[in-house]
């Protein structure tokens, strides 16, 4: 009987986690639509903790050594991996606002111009909602906000194409008369398409106003992704810049 437990106890948890990936992957390819990938990310984190139970009471129970330990253990691990993830992910949409819109002013925010096309079919419009989306920005992320940097709008500008390519994002338009960068970043599990647009405006002394937004294609919440894309981009800017805030 040992002979057959063994193999089913020590497959769970690399199943689990195997079927996480599928889950991302699968709606990545199109093949599972997103409540069916999320439905399929619930399972793997049940079957993920279950694996770890069944684990401990196989050692406790069998005892076993050499290499039928190592594969309990790593299989252990890939549960403890399959559960975590998904969990992990609750905990932070459970920390952020319900909300896949962020901009540095919620008054005035930059608008989509040559993103609007790609965003044809995406269930989020491209237009600023404000209201309630707002509301909870200013409350959740207060630290969002306008920066002004001493040097042209033309010096900016080619720092901010500059960081958009170090980071990864695809490049859709670039108009430096309009003082106008869109791109958009494509998350590498589920793919995701997230689309950015950078204003660039004029200020005093040739110094030069910036403002940014980040807006998710699909789903209500975007788990703080948004806000930390920004944050991420500013303080690359910021060092590319030399510029300490």
């Amino acid at each position: 009987m040992n002979r057959v437990i063994f193999p089913i106890i020590s497959l769970v948890g690399f199943l689990s986690l195997l079927l996480l990936y599928i889950a991302g992957a699968g709606f990545k390819s199109g093949t599972f639509e997103l409540g069916q990938a999320f439905t399929l990310m619930r399972y793997c984190a049940f079957g993920g903790i279950a694996s770890v139970g069944v684990v401990i009471f196989y050692l406790l129970w069998q005892r076993p050594m050499g290499i039928r330990l190592g594969v309990l253990f790593l299989s252990a691990l890939a549960g403890l991996a399959a559960f975590y993830l998904p969990y992990r992910q609750q905990q932070i949409a459970g920390m952020v606002p319900p909300i896949h819109d962020i901009t540095t002013n919620i008054n005035n925010p930059p608008q989509f111009v040559a993103v609007i096309p790609l965003r044809a079919s995406a269930p989020n419009p491209p237009e600023y909602l404000g209201g309630e989306t707002s509301q909870l920005q200013r409350e959740f992320y207060p630290d969002i906000m306008s920066r002004v940097y001493v040097q042209s709008p033309s010096e900016v500008f080619v720092a901010v194409t500059d960081v958009v390519g170090e980071l990864g994002w695809d490049l859709v338009d670039a108009d430096e008369g309009d003082g106008r960068i869109e791109a958009t970043e494509t998350t590498p599990w589920f793919g995701f398409k997230d689309d950015v647009v950078i204003r660039l405006e004029a200020s005093s002394a040739n110094s030069t106003v910036l403002d940014i937004r980040s807006k998710s294609r699909i789903g209500r919440s975007d788990i703080g992704v948004n806000a930390n894309r920004i944050r991420t981009f500013t303080a690359a800017l910021n060092a590319k810049l030399m510029v300490e805030f």
